[in-house]
């Protein structure tokens, strides 16, 4: 029954059948470009090259009678023959290029103008054999019909002007461009001398430029044809910096006057970038009389008759207006400030009502002409900041901030971003005001603007929670709320979307957050996002960038439950894990752990579990534990790890016994070869330290150090609570018994002291040697990483305190007496030599008596 259906459902009527011919015809259309593209026999053999000819004469062959595709080859691989044999290539190929160049196409001339400025910069022949034998075919093809052509050797030759020695230049090309600049020429050759002396301006005398390129100078800025006014008019910035001062005042500036006044739009625009660019070399006479009506002129016309100024004017309106401060009036001062305002909110309130196409087509450029002179306005707005002074901006500048933040076209937004850092360190103290445009900007819809600011984000929550003098703790408690739901916010819309990179940026850049929050938001809101990012995302940067960020925030953590479980799961849900990708990332995670902790934290929480996949299954893991056993193996120190030495030997016997893979067989005798050469660190004194040893001892010290402020934090919060206990029940006796005041005061004054200093002592005394024990048994994490990194040598103390300003007020406040600073000193004074052990401190009877005497003088001074 099928057959029939099938049969009843197709249409053999004449219509059709053509349908199905036509669309085979289709069909044979497609496949005829393929099969015209192949190769005849005889096509092949006039493409092939006998293989026993040397390079030279295959590069001559191809020249003389290969096709323009072999020809622009040999081309391309000129600077390669220079290199091997430049004599040959000289006198054999040179001349066959000359000779090819003349009926040469396009391709062939840009690639020969590339080589031949790659082999002056290569430096294979000497300056002057290159000006004898390459500078003549350069000039031959500076006016090639073509304009990109010639633009090429014209970008070639003015790089080789740089290099040639002052009589070459003046022989060689001076004299010729005397006859190439003249009306009788072509108006390529014209464009070309304009830019040529251009160049030459900064490689002669004051007094030869004043007699032989200025009269052309001032002959081509007079040109009939406005291109050609316009190309000499730009040149003239770089022939006031050759000629001088005093000649750019006489001669230059005249010419840039009257060409400001062109009858070309191009040529006045010209004029005036160039104005601008020459203000410093105006004194401020020639500024009030002769530049600033001239500016005010274009920003009166900019409006309306000549919009096209309007974009560079608003490009160089901040140059402009810190260049002029000096000579303006309050008038004028307020007039150029509102001229700013104006043109940020260019074409925001503006409205279109007509319907026609034109109308449509015109407000359409129009539209993004008002674009770009908003985001030139965002461009400038560092500028205009330091125009109106810092203290004036909330009230001068504020709005015009808040409106280009939130600006509708995203390259306004995107620029704001790139130059929000240096409004901020503009800003100073008053940095708290644009914190809400912050939030706006990490929370913007175009992934765009978050890429741009993130660049600089630590910079910018530094300032935004550090910065000025006057910004006391309101402010930052002010902004950090608003801030992390932002940051979360951005690194989720990062994370979804496709821009990997700017995703890892931004948590490259997260690593700053324990300068700026405190620890538990870091624990709360981040660190476990990184894990995640870490277990879930498939970009490896990424989850590289992410393992990073989290061993800084696990270096950083204040409470030791915290670091502990952060740990674990590191080792089981990434070492231990069942996909062979998350024990690769436990490897990297373990390379940053190394980098970022001290020997003795990685020994002691992974040293074993990075030792356990020796046996993994996979051979990638296996492998890249070799390549990691060399960095493993330097955290070690005799004789305290001794034990690990010896399971690490074990495990590497173990791999070259039972290993089958070959490729991590390989890389496992390598890498015992490398282990074999390594030194281990010894605890015993040595005589000379090695500046990664003392590194070592500075973040030991310092995790040391965090430990013992988090148990005195806790100690500190108990006494602070029993304290309250025993008011509470001073006020309910005062309350309840009718004594005598005198009696009253007594029993105060027996009761409060003896809580604390009486009938406790003993059970502080054993509390404080188990809080000393605690503390040297395991290792406690700095919060501020940047003196790890850069390897400090500093106190021990000073520093440590004064980074906690912002997540540990309360303790720093306790330790202001000078039994802290003394205990803090002899720490540091143990922690110095290479033989003070945390885990020989530990077993130490005469430590553990120095440590009762110390907490009893730190509960003395709290």
């Amino acid at each position: 029954m099928h057959p029939i259906i099938l049969l009843s459902k197709m249409d053999f009527s004449q219509s059709n059948l053509f349908g199905y011919i036509e669309d085979l015809q289709e069909l044979t259309i497609i496949e005829r470009p393929v099969r015209r593209s192949l190769k005849t026999p005889e096509e092949i053999e006039r493409l092939t090259v006998d293989e026993e000819l040397s390079d030279i004469e295959r590069a001559v062959y191809l020249l003389s009678s290969g096709q323009d595709i072999q020809g622009t080859s040999v081309v391309a691989n000129l600077p390669v023959l220079m290199r091997q044999n430049p004599a040959e290539t000289l006198r054999r190929v040179l001349p066959k290029i000359r000779e090819v160049l003349h009926v040469a196409g396009v391709e062939m001339q840009l690639t020969a103008a590339v080589s031949f400025l790659t082999v002056l910069q290569e430096e294979s022949v000497s300056i002057h054999t290159y000006s004898h034998s390459f500078l003549h075919i350069i000039l031959q093809n500076l006016e090639h019909r073509d304009a990109g052509v010639s633009n090429a050797w014209l970008e070639t030759l003015l790089a080789v002007i740089e290099a040639l020695p002052k009589e070459t230049i003046r022989h060689e090309i001076l004299n010729p461009l005397v006859s190439k600049a003249q009306l009788s020429q072509t108006l390529q050759s014209r464009l070309v001398s304009c830019k040529i002396m251009g160049k030459l301006a900064n490689k002669f005398e004051a007094h030869i430029i004043k007699r032989e390129i200025l009269p052309l100078v001032k002959s081509l800025c007079h040109d009939v044809e406005y291109e050609v006014r316009t190309c000499m008019c730009r040149q003239l910035e770089h022939i006031a910096q050759g000629i001088g001062t005093e000649l750019t005042k006489t001669v230059v500036l005249p010419e840039l006057i009257e060409l400001a006044r062109d009858e070309g739009s191009s040529v006045r625009l010209a004029a005036f970038e160039t104005l601008v660019n020459l203000l410093d070399m105006f004194d401020a006479d020639d500024r009030s009389q002769t530049v600033l009506p001239l500016v005010k002129s274009f920003c009166e016309k900019s409006f309306k008759a000549d919009e096209s100024i309007l974009v560079s004017l608003s490009f160089h309106l901040g140059k402009l207006c810190n260049g002029l401060y000096g000579i303006f009036t309050p008038e004028q001062h307020l007039r150029f400030l509102e001229f700013y305002k104006k043109l940020s909110t260019l074409g925001l309130q503006q409205e279109n009502g007509h319907n026609d196409n034109q109308l449509q087509l015109q407000t359409l450029e129009q539209e993004k002409k008002y674009i770009s002179v908003r985001k030139n306005c965002a461009y400038n707005f560092p500028a205009m900041i330091v125009y109106v002074d810092p203290k004036n901006f909330h009230l001068e500048l504020y709005s015009i901030f808040f409106c280009l933040c939130h600006d509708p076209e995203v390259p306004v937004r995107y620029t704001m971003a790139i130059s929000f850092y240096e409004v901020a360190k503009l800003l100073n103290s008053g940095v708290y005001t644009i914190h809400k445009e912050l939030v706006t900007l990490l929370q913007d819809e175009s992934l765009e603007v978050l890429d741009a600011l993130v660049g600089h984000l630590p910079e910018i929550l530094e300032l935004m929670t550090n910065g000025g003098e006057n910004s006391g703790s309101e402010s930052k408690l002010l902004s950090v709320p608003d801030l992390i739901p932002a940051l979360t916010t951005a690194e989720q819309r990062a994370a979804t979307s496709l821009k990997w990179r700017t995703h890892e940026k931004l948590l490259q850049k997260y690593a700053c957050l324990p300068h700026i929050i405190s620890s538990d938001q870091i624990y709360y809101r981040f660190l476990h996002r990184m894990l995640t990012i870490i277990l879930t995302n498939n970009v490896l940067p990424v989850q590289k960038a992410a393992a990073r960020t989290l061993c800084v925030y696990l270096r950083y953590n204040r409470k030791q439950e915290q670091r502990h479980e952060v740990i674990q799961k590191l080792i089981e849900q990434l070492g231990q894990g069942k996909s062979y990708w998350n024990r690769l990332r436990f490897l990297d995670t373990c390379e940053f752990i190394m980098e970022l902790f001290s020997k003795s934290f990685f020994c002691k929480y992974f040293f074993l579990p990075v030792l356990e996949l020796t046996h993994d299954p996979v051979a990638n893991v296996r492998m890249k534990l070799c390549y990691l056993l060399p960095k493993v193996k330097s955290t070690l120190k005799i004789p305290t790890d001794k034990h690990l030495l010896q399971q690490l030997e074990l495990c590497i016997r173990k791999l070259l016994c039972q290993e089958k893979d070959k490729d991590v067989l390989t890389v496992i005798k390598r890498t015992v070869l490398e282990l074999d050469r390594m030194e281990i660190s010894v605890d015993a004194f040595q005589k000379r330290f090695c500046e990664n040893d003392l590194l070592d001892q500075e973040k030991e010290r310092q995790e040391h150090l965090l430990l013992e402020m988090e148990q005195l934090e806790k100690e500190k919060q108990q006494n602070e609570g029993r304290s309250a206990n025993i008011n509470d029940k001073m006020f309910e006796k005062k309350r309840r018994d009718n004594k005598t005041s005198s009696m009253l005061t007594k029993s105060i004054t027996l009761s409060v002291p003896g809580s604390s200093s009486g009938t406790s002592t003993g059970k502080e005394d054993k509390k404080s040697k188990l809080v000393r024990s605690q503390s040297f048994s395991t290792q406690a994490l700095h919060p501020k990483y940047s003196n790890v990194e850069k390897c400090p040598n500093k106190s021990s103390a000073t520093g440590y305190t004064s980074s906690l300003s912002g997540t540990g007020k309360s303790c720093m406040l306790s330790f202001s007496d000078d039994s802290f600073w003394t205990h803090s000193t002899g720490n540091s004074g143990n922690a110095a030599f290479p033989s003070s052990s945390s885990r020989n401190l530990f077993n130490s009877s005469n430590q553990k008596n120095n440590g009762n005497k110390e907490s009893q003088s730190r509960k003395m001074s709290m």
